[in-house]
């Protein structure tokens, strides 16, 4: 008789991954490769609505996301990411999340789209920046 036990990946890989293994292979390169890499994951995994950009950074296990669109520029949209663990949110790097939103809005909006990570310590959370530029369409 064989008895199968169903498996569930674990925040502690992610963390080991994320935290750990990444930074010391990529080294002073992470952020700017981290950046492209969030651009690649978002192209194999398109949304079909911003709406839905939340939902897969619950799923990817990045954590719960938020908008603050209402206090934004027209040419903006910022996105909030909580952080629970101050030390993680101290020396981690979010340029991959950064880079999965921005190619997000970029294919959803068709405008040339950048996005970076604001940290702010004192409320445990990063602010993501998403701009784009009315004026370069994308094809």
């Amino acid at each position: 008789m064989t008895i199968e036990i169903e498996t569930k990946p674990t925040q502690l890989g992610y963390e080991i991954l994320k935290d750990h293994v990444l930074p010391s292979i990529l080294g002073k390169h992470e952020d700017d490769i981290l950046y492209w890499a969030g651009k690649s994951v978002a192209r194999k995994f398109p949304v079909f609505s911003i709406d839905e950009i939340p939902t897969f950074f619950e799923e990817a296990g990045w954590g719960p996301l938020t908008y603050e669109d209402a206090r934004a520029p027209k040419d903006e949209s910022w996105l909030t990411l909580r952080q629970s663990d101050r030390t993680l949110l101290e020396k981690r790097s979010y340029q991959l999340e950064a880079g999965f939103i921005a190619q997000q809005f970029q294919k959803l909006n068709g405008f040339l789209t950048e996005c970076y990570g604001e940290k702010l310590l004192k409320d445990d959370q990063i602010r993501f920046i998403v701009k784009w530029d009315p004026k370069t369409k994308m094809q």
